[in-house]
């Protein structure tokens, strides 16, 4: 196959475009959508705009509206909407709150197109979400895949694994149809070998683990088959199923094997080895009225609080390094960075050894991006939100490779 078409779904700044490309020239994205609903002005679709032009084939609308222009493609990617299955939400909805439903838009897609391909990302806990029926939403996304015709592989990566200089986890979905020639190659195996074939393609031959290598497993393992576990529908699966998996997994034809693995880790790039060293604008530099702010934000804390009906409660949290160790790789940056507050990030500025927050190019960095992606017009602040909701660009280019050498 020559070209690789491709569309973006949910594209933010445009992460898995960069990635892919960087991977092979053969990916070639014909479609893109990106709509941010809860503010007016689109920035994350004005910088995607920036680096690959306007036209027809870039569309920035609700994707309820806008997938019936979808157009017929070989490979669909998306880093579909993660705040119901964060753990930064409190009392997330899962599949069935605002954001995750969004998931039945890719649904549709899927059942009208039927590419080939599909690579999707999402945040750690979708296997396990919700917290009161754990498993119940990943387990929904896997019957989906299965009746469409698919098999999937999934794996959570850290990227300071593969020597990135952030601890981000996140799930990575890859499925294939039963079209496609590495479905047959693999359905043929597990009819001959059965466990042994899975577990195979999942530690070693599956692209996935191509992309990520493996070192090992706990020998913790499911095995199980989506016609077995308890549901009558769509509908009824939402209200009684439950289902626990490890970190890496695949189904095929609707033979589920999940293994607690362990990556081949390569040593992470530190946290100092990303930071800007030339003079730093005032702006990001902690003033001396803020300072107890920040010191309370990162410190212990045992207090008691109040809820909104009045009742009394003991709160308690640890304290977070302030500043943050330069000599090892950094935490998750977040959509709310550079905020007070105990997720955002300070560090000693390389000239001056004042403390300050992280600059936009140094998020940008740490995930990957050139530096100055973001810098297109838009403020600050959404600059930090873009690089927030964004993917890790190296593993995206990882799995490009691994793909464009089997299609």
């Amino acid at each position: 196959m020559e070209n690789i078409k491709t569309v973006e779904l949910f594209a933010g700044v445009g992460g898995f475009r960069l990635g892919l490309e960087a991977a092979s020239d053969a990916f070639h994205v014909i479609w893109t959508n990106q709509w941010e609903p809860s503010t007016r002005e689109q920035y994350a679709f004005q910088c995607y705009t920036a680096h690959y032009g306007t036209g027809p084939h870039h569309v920035c609308q609700d994707i309820a509206t806008a997938k019936t222009a979808v157009p017929d493609h070989d490979l669909l990617v998306g880093g579909f909407p993660c705040q119901d299955y964060s753990i930064m939400k409190k009392n997330s909805a899962g599949i069935e709150g605002p954001k995750g439903m969004l998931w039945w838009q890719i649904d549709d897609i899927l059942r009208g197109k039927r590419p080939p391909y599909v690579l999707l990302e999402n945040v750690d806990r979708i296997l396990w979400s919700p917290s009161k029926q754990c498993g119940k939403d990943f387990s929904i996304i896997l019957r989906c895949l299965y009746e469409r015709g698919y098999a999937v592989e999934w794996r959570i990566i850290n990227a300071a694994d593969y020597g990135y200089a952030q601890r981000r986890r996140r799930t990575f979905i890859m499925a294939y149809s039963n079209q496609t020639q590495c479905f047959c190659d693999l359905a043929d195996a597990v009819c001959t070998y059965g466990l042994k074939a899975l577990h195979s393609h999942l530690m070693a031959g599956g692209i996935l683990a191509t992309a990520f290598p493996v070192q090992g497993h706990s020998g913790h393992y499911v095995d199980d088959w989506i016609d077995e576990m308890e549901y009558l529908d769509i509908a009824d699966i939402s209200s009684r199923q439950k289902i626990h998996l490890y970190n890496a997994g695949i189904m095929i034809n609707g033979r589920i094997y999940s293994v607690d693995i362990q990556p081949c880790c390569i040593p992470p790039t530190p946290l100092g080895n990303i930071l800007e060293r030339g003079r730093i604008d005032e702006h990001y530099f902690i003033r001396n009225e803020d300072m107890a702010k920040w010191r309370y934000a990162k410190g212990a804390k045992q207090e008691i609080r109040r809820r909104r009906d009045g009742s009394r409660y003991l709160f308690s949290e640890g304290k977070v390094r302030f500043p943050e160790p330069l000599d090892k790789p950094s935490r998750t940056i977040l959509t709310s960075e550079s905020q007070v507050g105990r997720t955002s990030h300070i560090v000693q500025d390389c000239l001056t050894g004042r403390l300050r927050t992280l600059t936009p190019v140094e998020c940008e960095r740490l995930n990957g991006f050139p530096d100055g992606w973001t810098d297109t017009g838009m403020p600050i602040k959404a600059r930090y939100f873009c690089m927030g909701n964004a993917l890790v660009v190296p593993l995206v280019q990882r799995i490009g490779k691994a793909l464009a050498a089997i299609i």
